[in-house]
């Protein structure tokens, strides 16, 4: 229990009648605590990095060949979100850590963000219209869209079904008109993406360039690094 408000979560000054703060309930250290604890909480589960905790920046390597300049930038964006970063690769260069790895800083600085792949997003708007859904759609549309950061992975893997499309130009074109910190990556070339989204990103304003990643597969290279040692051992 805590010795100075005794469980109560505020006390009272010690002051005499006539003083400013005489009777007023001043909030406690430790409930002061309990609420940084609750916005950590809640800015966790906003997230949706509980299945990406492991990617972060100190356990990425930049050695591999093609990807430190993708590196620098994601830490440099990372330590002050603005405008939009664009991550071009194919799979496995690693595009979806670094991605993970600036929402995993945001985070960790009390920024709120939202890390999403992308046909997810749209079955999570999908699923409010379902009898069981305790979220409102409105609600979760107008979160993704005003969220502070918002980072997309895998843009061009979605279901592309008018309603999706569409949803998705609305996401990102409201992100683009207040130029919300937003970042993308992708594995498709630029001519097989949205005519209309396309021209977002390449904003040289809101997004003076574009990172492309000519890394391979990162998962099959540290596979074939495993192997080998044990071969050789």
């Amino acid at each position: 229990m805590c010795q100075m408000c005794k469980g109560a979560g505020y006390y009272t000054l010690d002051v005499p009648a006539g003083d400013p703060n005489f009777g007023v309930l001043m909030p406690c250290h430790c409930k002061l605590h309990e609420k940084e604890q609750r916005t950590a909480d809640e800015l966790r589960r906003l997230s949706n990095l509980e299945p990406f905790t492991d990617k972060t920046f100190e356990n990425f390597d930049p050695d591999v060949p093609g990807v430190r300049r993708a590196y620098i930038r994601a830490r440099e964006y990372a330590k002050r979100p603005q405008g939009w970063l664009i991550l071009f690769g194919n799979f496995g260069c690693g595009k979806t850590h670094l991605a993970a790895a600036i929402a995993n800083e945001a985070l960790r600085r009390h920024y709120r963000v939202l890390f999403t792949i992308i046909p997810d997003l749209l079955d999570h708007l999908r699923s409010t219209f379902g009898p069981d859904s305790d979220v409102k759609y409105d609600e979760r549309f107008e979160t993704i869209r005003e969220i502070p950061l918002l980072v997309l992975d895998d843009l061009g893997t979605e279901n592309t079904t008018p309603w999706a499309r569409e949803k998705l130009y609305q996401i990102i074109n409201h992100r683009y008109n207040y130029s919300l910190p937003t970042v993308i990556t992708l594995n498709r070339r630029p001519e097989d993406i949205e005519p209309r989204i396309l021209s977002r990103m390449f904003d040289a304003v809101l997004c003076p360039e574009r990172i492309i990643i000519e890394a391979g597969d990162y998962r099959r290279l540290t596979l074939e690094q495993r192997f080998g040692r044990r071969k050789r051992a």
